[in-house]
């Protein structure tokens, strides 16, 4: 069930993809999280799968998770605003 909360979200979250966007279309389509985090979020995923994650553990990879929607949400917008 969609809430009225759900949809605020949605609404701030399009804001800032479309913020992201238009700074610098390229920059964003280029931007690629460095060594360490990239690392940093296998890692999490691993142990997950494993042996599971402690409660910060877990908020750190729902965070990763939600940064990377993001940006993979900025970098779709991009390439509009670049095809325009």
């Amino acid at each position: 069930m969609i809430t009225q909360r759900t949809m605020i979200a949605s609404t701030i979250f399009d804001e800032i993809v479309e913020f992201i966007a238009r700074k610098s279309p390229e920059d964003v389509i280029a931007f690629q999280p460095s060594e360490q985090s990239s690392q940093r979020y296998e890692m999490l995923v691993h142990k997950e799968k494993s042996e599971g994650l402690t409660d910060n553990e877990k908020k750190e990879l729902e965070n990763f998770e939600v940064l990377e929607h993001l940006m993979r949400r900025a970098k779709a917008k991009a390439h509009l605003i670049l095809a325009a």
